[in-house]
Parts: C-alpha cells; structure tokens; sequence
C-alpha cells in the first residue's frame, strides 16, 4: 500500500497522468512527466552533496516551477523543504537558515548578493545552487561558490524513488506579525493526512481514506478532461499559497498555475483565470479580494471567469460586502473563508449565492476545534458573551523547531487530548458559531478596556471611501495604551480622518475609536496580505 506521504503521491500520479501539465507560469508549461524528472535530478544532485533523510533544503525563491521542483526534490530524498521569505535580508536570512540547520540552499540568482554576504557564516551549508533571473541586486556575481540549477539538471540522472518510512518531518517557517521565524513541525504522515481528508470537500470529492485512491481519482480526472487547476495569488513561501495552491491540487494530478509578477496585479490574475481555466483561486483575504473586485466592476466584460469555481482564503479578514459583490459577478463561485494558522485550521466560512450572507469573522467551528476560557478551565458558554481562545486539535503540529519553551506554550493537553493554541480570541454565539476577535498578543488595552483590533478594522472598512485599515496600539502614560490606526482610501475616496471616524462612532463604543489616526497612500502587508504592524505604527511616527 503507497504511503501517506506527499513524494510518494505525486511520484504515482505522474506515473498515472505523465502529459497532464502539472505547473503552468506564463508561457512555461511543465508536464508531469518533466515536473516528476526534474525534481528527481535535483534530488539526486543534494544526495550527490552529501544530503539525505531529514535534511534541510531552503528555497530562497520567488514563485516559479524551480520553487516547487526544489520542494519535491527534498521531499523525494526524505528531507524537509523549508521556505525562506525572498524579502529577508542579510541577517533576517543567516538567523533563519542557521535556525533551520538548512544544508542546501537555492535561491534565485537576484537575491545572491544576500546570499554571498552570509553563506560563509553557515559552515552547514554543503551546496548552494543558483536559478538564473538575473544578476543581483547591487551588481554583483553573486556566491562563488553557487552552482547553476540547469548544471545540476543536466550532471544528474533522476535518484532512485524511496519508500517512506513513516517517521519523515515537514516543517514550515512562519513569521507571524511579531518575533523570529518559527519553524512548525508536523508529522509528514499526519499533515499529508490531512489534506487526504480535509480539503477533498471543498471541490466536491469524498476524503480519502488511503493514498492509493489519489493517482486513481488522478487519472479519472484527466480521462473527463476535468483536472483541478489552482492558482495562488500569495506567494508560495507563505502556507496559505503553498498548501492550497500548489501542494493539495498536486495530490490529484493536477495543474498549479504561477502568477509571473512579483507584486499582486489582479488583472493579472484575471488573465491567468481566463486563459488557463483556473477552477480553485487562493488568496488572502480583502487584501487581494478588493483589488479583484475593483478590477471586476471597472471591466466587467473583458474576462472569462466562468471557469473559477472555488475562492479560498485564509489568514486575514474577509468582509461580507467583498464577497457578496464578487459573487455577483461570478455567480456559480463558492468562497471558503478559512479560520487557521501554521499551527492549524479551526473553523471556515462558505458563502455561495444560494446561501445567506454571514457575518465578518463569523466562522463554524470545525469538529475538532472549541473555544476555551483562557485558563483552559471550561469551553465559553454559547450566546454568553464571554472570550475565549480557539483550540483546535486533531492534526495538531509536533512543536517549534529548537523551541521547547515556546512549544510547550502553544501546544497542551487538556483531558488527555492535545490542542494547538495559536492565540486566536473569540465569543461564540447561540447557534454555536464563532466571531473571531482577534489574536490576542494584538489586544490592546486601554484603561483596563480591551479592544481587539481586527473588530475596529472592519469597522473602518465599512466607509464607503476606506480601501484598507491597520488598528494598532500606542504607549500612554494615563490608559496604559490607547488605540491609534492608519487607512487608505480608494481610488476616488475624499474622505478625512474626521469623515471616518465620525461614521465609525455610529458602530462601536467609544473606547474602541482610534484616538490618533492618518490616512496614508497605502498600508503595508506583507506579500501574502498579512498586516505589518510594525510599519503601520511607523508610518504614524514619520507623520508626526
């Protein structure tokens, strides 16, 4: 029986289904065929380096057939594909790969400079190996020691399958809007697992209860001409982009399609949509559903979206109004709005045009998930009011790579049963749904009053003229904190802070309104559409 484990699928699918076309960027087409042989290759030039089981394999990549060649390379040697945030700099980038114990590492050839700063100061590493886009940012020729990704291709036959033996590690870097990266450990058995059974639903498949049925259902879908086509809009170094669409569509043989920019154009998503009948679309929240939108209503004829039949997102607020408004254009889309982290998922939301419309941050819970009062003592009382965090067991994460302390404060057992707590803060109503507050090390606390930003964001949002808001909080000498935030306004949007702050004051108390607000030319996310915090409150600091 083929075992649980992502390598070992995808390496019978390609057996099964060889000229479906497994990655798709631009104009580059990679069949299945290609796409299984080339990480093959690469897999056996990191064997050739001394690499092998449980082995780290960094991918300081951009989007691009490489990074998912790299990923199935690692994996096909029983290492650990780690993903590296391409916007890291030198030290951001030598704390990770040292933390991570990388041994290998590719990247693209435009980030070597960073590259060649610190790679002497990593004695672990045994190979570095260069995907050409082009010379690096300050003008230099990058490591000298780094060895072109198509010499490996072409030194290398493909390395011979392994048989899992069950006990395989993949780990996942996560950045989280404050602190180090953290590297999340999971079972590879268990996380493949997981997507065997969790995410077959959503594209209207039954779970899959063993790994063999995979290639099969592969296969079939190939012989209908009806294989999934996904898409990412984040970037593949971040879970939400790599899990959803590439990893999981690939455990059916199907087609990930890459988007060829480095910053998020939605009509080039659109495009992508339309050329390449993209039936699954990724993304992250109002960050990347607005700009759709928008693009949407200012030329609602000009693309096919007939095609796109599923909108996942995750991490980050989705508002009701957005998705109520991409429906309308596109009538048979289904939108999933996922409750989760790294650490794991515990609630979704799924908004057709035949169901009504739920609440922002309103979510039902997962059966292997409940809201816990914050010393663990009980679950909150439904319809009580009362705050509590979400705990979500079943496939619950191993721990924090070379972190017991924090392993141990994210990871417990309560009665027998382990539960990952990544900090979520919630309330759950009498039908027993939840309304997700916020994350609680976000919190703030003014005067002995607790406010939860993600609540006062979506408020601002709700004006007619507010594009994106970033709810933080400042030090004050008489509250202990006071709220503050940023916006930025939509194309055509006129209105003052005051304007703003005046229609907000209709939606919730007054502790809750930011006491110092700017509006800025754009909030800063991250690429994957998460906040930063950190530079919001910046952006604050320079306007004053």
């Amino acid at each position: 029986m083929l075992k649980s484990h992502f390598s070992a699928i995808w390496e019978s699918v390609a057996d099964a289904v060889p000229d479906q076309i497994a990655l798709i960027q631009g104009g580059r087409r990679v069949s299945w065929r290609d796409y299984e042989d080339r990480a093959a290759r690469i897999a056996q030039g990191l064997i050739e380096a001394g690499l092998g089981k449980d082995a780290k394999v960094g991918m300081y990549l951009y989007n691009s057939p490489e990074y998912a060649e790299t990923n199935f390379a690692a994996l096909k040697i029983g290492g650990v594909p780690i993903n590296v945030n391409y916007r890291y700099l030198d030290e951001e980038l030598y704390y990770l790969l040292e933390n991570a114990d990388v041994e290998a590492l590719v990247f693209h050839s435009s980030l070597g400079d960073r590259v060649a700063r610190i790679c002497d100061r990593l004695p672990q590493l045994k190979i570095i190996i260069s995907v050409d886009d082009g010379p690096p940012e300050d003008g230099s020729d990058g490591p000298s020691a780094a060895i072109p990704y198509d010499t490996v291709l072409a030194a290398n036959s493909g390395a011979a399958r392994i048989n899992p033996t069950g006990d395989e590690i993949y780990m996942f870097y996560t950045g989280g809007t404050t602190g180090m990266p953290k590297g999340v450990m999971y079972a590879v058995k268990d996380f493949t697992e997981f997507f065997m059974r969790g995410f077959p639903p959503m594209i209207g498949l039954s779970p899959f209860e063993t790994a063999d049925k995979m290639a099969v259902t592969a296969k079939q879908l190939f012989d209908s001409k009806t294989p999934v086509v996904s898409m990412s809009g984040p970037p593949l170094m971040h879970g939400t982009g790599s899990w959803l669409g590439l990893m999981f569509p690939h455990m059916l043989g199907g087609t990930s399609v890459m988007l060829e920019s480095r910053g998020f154009k939605p009509e080039e998503v659109w495009d992508a949509v339309d050329r390449n009948n993209i039936a699954q679309l990724v993304i992250v929240g109002d960050a990347f559903a607005k700009p759709l939108l928008r693009a949407l209503e200012a030329e609602p004829d000009r693309w096919n979206t007939s095609s796109l039949r599923m909108m996942i997102s995750s991490g980050a607020m989705f508002t009701t109004q957005v998705k109520r408004g991409l429906i309308e254009h596109i009538p048979d889309l289904a939108i999933a709005d996922v409750l989760g982290s790294t650490e794991g998922g515990m609630g979704q939301s799924i908004m057709t045009k035949d169901t009504p419309a739920s609440e922002t941050a309103k979510f039902m819970l997962l059966p292997t998930s409940k809201v816990l009062l914050p010393d663990g003592s009980r679950e909150v009382t439904p319809g009580s009011g009362e705050v509590g965090l979400v705990a979500q067991s079943g496939m619950v994460p191993m721990g924090y790579y070379k972190d017991p302390k924090k392993s141990a404060g994210t990871f417990k057992e309560i009665d027998g049963k382990r539960y990952a707590f990544p900090g979520d803060m919630a309330t759950v109503a009498a039908d027993g749904s939840i309304n997700l507050l916020g994350r609680g090390s976000n919190c703030i606390n003014t005067g002995g009053e607790k406010v939860f930003p993600e609540e006062v964001e979506e408020a601002l949002k709700l004006h007619d003229a507010v594009e994106d808001a970033l709810v933080f909080g400042l030090d004050d000498e008489r509250f202990g904190s006071r709220v503050a935030g940023i916006v930025s306004l939509e194309k055509a949007g006129t209105a003052s802070s005051e304007d703003i702050l005046t229609a907000t004051r209709r939606l919730l108390a007054s502790y809750k309104l930011p006491k110092e607000m700017i509006i800025v030319a754009k909030v800063p996310r991250a690429p994957n559409g998460k906040a930063d915090y950190k530079a919001a409150k910046q952006l604050l600091d320079n306007s004053r």
